[in-house]
């Protein structure tokens, strides 16, 4: 991202939304990996498959519409062996992401 380009992180209350899974993903673990693969509408393109890694799947997992993206990052800080800083600066990059690929909507 250029210099000039707003994260997640600057808008206004952005630790207390919520995001939840788009409907129209479903998940698969496959031989230790978890896989996004959509299913419906223009996404339901199998050149569209998403890996995610244990921590972006543990994050997928907590992206129920329910929790607010402060606690996700607080349970990252405690359950992965990382500083509060990088917590923060993992999830919003792991957000922007998900958020780009139409994989979560906000609450």
């Amino acid at each position: 991202m250029g210099e000039n380009s707003k994260t997640l992180d600057s808008q206004p209350d952005f630790w207390a939304k919520r995001y939840k899974r788009n409907e129209h993903i479903v998940s698969r673990a496959i031989v230790g990996e978890t896989l996004l693969v959509p299913i419906k509408g223009h996404l339901a393109d199998m050149r569209r498959i998403f890996a995610l890694n244990p921590v972006a799947d543990y994050v997928w997992e907590k992206l129920d519409g329910d929790t607010v993206i402060d606690q996700i990052a607080a349970a990252i800080f405690e359950d992965f062996e990382v500083s509060k800083n990088e917590a923060d600066s993992d999830l919003v990059e792991l957000l922007e992401e998900l958020i780009a690929a139409e994989l979560v909507v906000e609450v």
